[in-house]
Parts: C-alpha cells; sequence; structure tokens
C-alpha cells in the first residue's frame, strides 16, 4: 500500500511561487509546485500530446509556448498550469523521489464543469513514464487531501479515445455520468465522477 502524506514545505524555495506551501507525498513521488528550471519538463508534455488534443493545448505554428514563456507563467503564479486556490491544490509537479526528476502534472483544478465544491481532477505524465503506475499513484495522493480537505465529490474529464486515461480514472473508482461534449474533429470528452 503506498503511503499519503502532506507536509509543508518550506516558503520561498529557490525558484518556486511562494503561495504555495504544501506538498503531496508517496512511497516514489511528491507532488509540489513547479520550479522556473522545470518550464522544459512543461514543454516537453506540449510537445507530447496527441495531435487528436484541441490546438490550444499543443504548440502553435510559431512555436508558442517557449520555454522562456513557460518559466514565466511559473514566476508569475499562472493560473495554470501551476497554481490552485484554497479548495483545490492546482497542477503539482510530479517528482520521482528516486531519480529526482519531474515527469509531469497531477492535480485539482476549478474547471466550471461541477459544482462550486466539485474540483476537477487532472494529470498528465511523460510518455517514457507511462505504465509504471506513477498517473495512479499520484492521483491517490490528491484524492486524500481533497477528501481530508472536505470534498464529497469530485470530476474529471477524458476523451473517449484515452484509453490509459480512462483505466486510471477506473482504478481510482471514476465512473461515467454520461455527460459527454462532442467534437466531431476531437473526439468525445467523457465526463467521470467520484465521491469520496
Amino acid at each position: 500500500m503506498t503511503s499519503r502524506r502532506t507536509r509543508r514545505a518550506e516558503v520561498g524555495t529557490e525558484g518556486a511561487a511562494p503561495d504555495r506551501e504544501f506538498v503531496l507525498e508517496t512511497d516514489r513521488l511528491l507532488l509540489r509546485p513547479w520550479r522556473v528550471d522545470e518550464a522544459v519538463v512543461q514543454r516537453e508534455l506540449w510537445t507530447e500530446r496527441d495531435p487528436r488534443v484541441p490546438a490550444h493545448r499543443r504548440i502553435d505554428a510559431d512555436g508558442h509556448p517557449t520555454v522562456a514563456e513557460l518559466e514565466e507563467a511559473i514566476r508569475a503564479g499562472a493560473p495554470a498550469p501551476t497554481t490552485g486556490s484554497p479548495r483545490t491544490t492546482g497542477l503539482l509537479a510530479v517528482e520521482r523521489r528516486s531519480a529526482g526528476d519531474v515527469i509531469g502534472y497531477c492535480g485539482l483544478v476549478d474547471s466550471g464543469r461541477g459544482a462550486d465544491d466539485e474540483p476537477e481532477l487532472a494529470f498528465e505524465l511523460l510518455r517514457r513514464t507511462w505504465g509504471q503506475g506513477y498517473a495512479t499513484e499520484a492521483s491517490l495522493a490528491v484524492l486524500d487531501w481533497a477528501r481530508s480537505s472536505g470534498h464529497a465529490r469530485l470530476w474529471a474529464t477524458v476523451w473517449d479515445w484515452n484509453t490509459a486515461s480512462r483505466r486510471v480514472l477506473a482504478k481510482l473508482g471514476f465512473t461515467e455520468t454520461g455527460r459527454t461534449e462532442v467534437d466531431p474533429e476531437r473526439g468525445t470528452t467523457l465526463f467521470t465522477m467520484r465521491r469520496l
């Protein structure tokens, strides 16, 4: 069984935005605020995205967002992919404890798709780390945090063609609600929900 704990991190850690103070820990992972020098990982995530993902979530024809733009977003504490509100975690960097490398993000965001107190779980990992249980492990830590923070229910959306993420959500106990959004070019977005 993977242990999950929350601890306070030092405020003012070099390169981390000062308003984010907590770290979620599992046996293999740390979930923590992004550091400026990790913008290259964010950029790699952008470059790896499936071509069916909407254009606003992929590198554009002019090469944006650049690493410099992502660094600035981290410095500024931009709403995505780095910060949270008091009722969410934001999208936290997922760091492997053994290697000390960041492999993606996981967290809760206010997507506006659920009720006011129903944030959305989101995760994305570098392809080279898929299939090792990291998405499930990181998400379980976030679910524990959500439960201890008083959330009763969480949402997650997933493309119908994204079978790997659908499997992770099923392992986490998310069930399809029957609500969908159809995009003839991109596929169907499935809405899933989990009570805590």
